[in-house]
């Protein structure tokens, strides 16, 4: 039997720091759709910059999650 081939030691750093450049490009996205948003519609209050923001960090959160637990 052939045994199993090995990892190469950075495949983990791989991984990990392109879950964080995935999690960060979500992040800036929501929050400029929200400030576009804002500009568009002039808003007093930036509504839907928290919202995008608010809501891209769930996201972000959710799929680095999923992402985790997927083996």
């Amino acid at each position: 039997m052939n045994p199993s081939p090995k990892k190469p030691p950075y495949s983990q750093f791989l991984k990990y720091s392109s879950q964080a450049i995935q999690m960060i490009m979500i992040i800036v996205l929501g929050s400029l759709g929200g400030k576009y948003l804002d500009g568009k519609l002039l808003t007093h209050f930036p509504v839907f910059t928290l919202l995008g923001v608010i809501l891209s960090v769930f996201a972000a959160l959710y799929l680095s999650i999923k992402d985790f637990l997927k083996k």
